[in-house]
């Protein structure tokens, strides 16, 4: 049997490529069925994010399907060109497979090294492939023992631990210098996708009082409603400033819009209550200079390069202690994999043997029944059985021998030793 993994991702493929061989829910209802038929493809699964779009396979080694047949069935299934693809994609197969899957389920392949969102697709993607019966008894296994790396990779590697967005790095910093930043009050100047991101992360730990300030007052309340704050326009930074403890701003502005006089002014009214302000735009939405005000905290995006920089060196820290824990659950796959196929030879040797000897059997019921005497008839029984039995092992040996095959030769006599023992 065959593992392949085959597919497209954010390192080897442009957006307007993994788009046109992405997989909708519907169209895969088709698509799973459709690849299943290919000859030899026993079991399959197909990954379809954003960033990949990756078909994993269990099939048969004996007759079953190339690189370039699947290769040519996504291609033809997306309308696309085969040579394209071919130049973009990647293919894995077996442990180079097995061991790719659990990669990508860990997060250790993703964009964002560590993203956790990876895993949940997976078994999303698993998920729906058992309930078409796409997944047989090998995949079953695969899959199941990826979902248990992945659980440990979590748990015992702190490689999702660390913030490595600017956005995520802006809430953890936050997180950090307020206690409860539950209670806080929060106001983002801008409603880009950065601040949008912002407002998500906030409102996943908790955060109610939140406000958003915009040139556009329909696009801030876009934001505002879908997270529950309070939309308003930039002409109303001078009455929100003073109620914010913590501003956020990511706007595209040219030229600052918040300056050292309006953060002054608000933290006279604050009674010099201390404001946390994260500066995400470039340029700057915010002068430096109000760093020079007591009880104001600028931070840039520059400050926040420099954590981002250090959790990933402290991610890539902890893939390599979870690829050394990928690895060795590949081995064990590989292991598991290895008896199955003893498993099946054994099975097949004592099914042709008995065949063999069950037509002697016949052959020497027969020849009694005839009248034969009996001595002759178990002698010729033994002499077709030893003829029988012999005739491929000694006809290898002989090639072996013809050929200077000493190891096969080798296997042939630790056999004959083994037996004798």
């Amino acid at each position: 049997m065959t593992i392949f993994a085959l597919g497209v991702n954010h390192k080897t493929a442009s957006v307007d490529l993994r788009e046109q061989v992405a997989f909708s829910p519907e169209q895969l209802h088709q698509a799973l069925p459709a690849l299943r038929a290919q000859t030899g493809v026993r079991e399959a699964v197909i990954v379809s994010t954003c960033n990949r779009t990756e078909i994993y396979c269990h099939a048969d080694s004996v007759d079953g399907p190339s690189v370039d047949l699947l290769l040519g069935w996504l291609a033809g299934y997306h309308g696309v060109s085969a040579t394209q693809l071919q130049e973009h994609s990647y293919c894995h197969t077996d442990a180079a497979a097995i061991d790719h899957l659990m990669r990508v389920a860990s997060g250790l392949d993703s964009l964002i090294l560590g993203e956790p969102q990876i895993l949940g697709q997976v078994k999303q993607a698993y998920q729906f492939a058992k309930n078409q019966a796409s997944v047989g008894g090998i995949l079953e296994r695969l899959f199941q023992q990826t979902f248990h790396i992945a659980k440990r990779v979590r748990s015992e590697t702190t490689v999702g631990e660390n913030a490595v967005s600017v956005a995520f790095a802006a809430v953890n910093l936050a997180r950090h210098i307020f206690a409860e930043l539950q209670q806080a009050s929060v106001l983002l100047v801008g409603a880009g996708d950065t601040a949008e991101l912002v407002a998500q992360h906030l409102t996943e730990i908790g955060v109610k009082r939140l406000s958003v300030a915009n040139r556009t007052l329909m696009r801030a309340e876009t934001v505002a409603t879908k997270f529950g704050g309070h939309a308003h326009t930039l002409g109303e930074l001078p009455e929100l400033l003073p109620q914010a403890d913590i501003v956020i701003s990511s706007t595209a502005s040219t030229l600052p819009i918040i300056g050292k006089g309006l953060i002054e002014s608000a933290l006279k009214q604050r009674r010099r209550r201390p404001m946390l302000l994260i500066d995400l735009a470039v340029p700057r939405d915010i002068e430096a200079q109000v760093n020079d005000l007591n009880d104001a905290y600028l931070y840039s995006v520059d400050d926040l390069q420099g954590i981002i920089q250090e959790n990933l060196r402290n991610r890539e820290e902890a893939a390599s202690q979870a690829q050394t824990m990928i690895a060795e659950q590949t081995q064990n796959f590989m292991s598991w994999l290895r008896t199955l196929d003893h498993v099946d030879v054994l099975r097949d040797f004592r099914q042709q043997t008995e065949r063999l000897a069950q037509e002697q059997m016949q052959r020497a019921s027969n020849q009694l029944a005839a009248g034969k005497p009996a001595d002759e008839v178990l002698a010729e029984l033994t002499q077709r059985l030893t003829n029988q039995f012999l005739h491929a092992p000694t006809r290898m040996m002989r090639e072996a021998g013809a050929k200077g095959d000493y190891q096969t030769l080798a296997l042939f006599q630790q056999i004959y030793n083994d037996d004798n023992d």
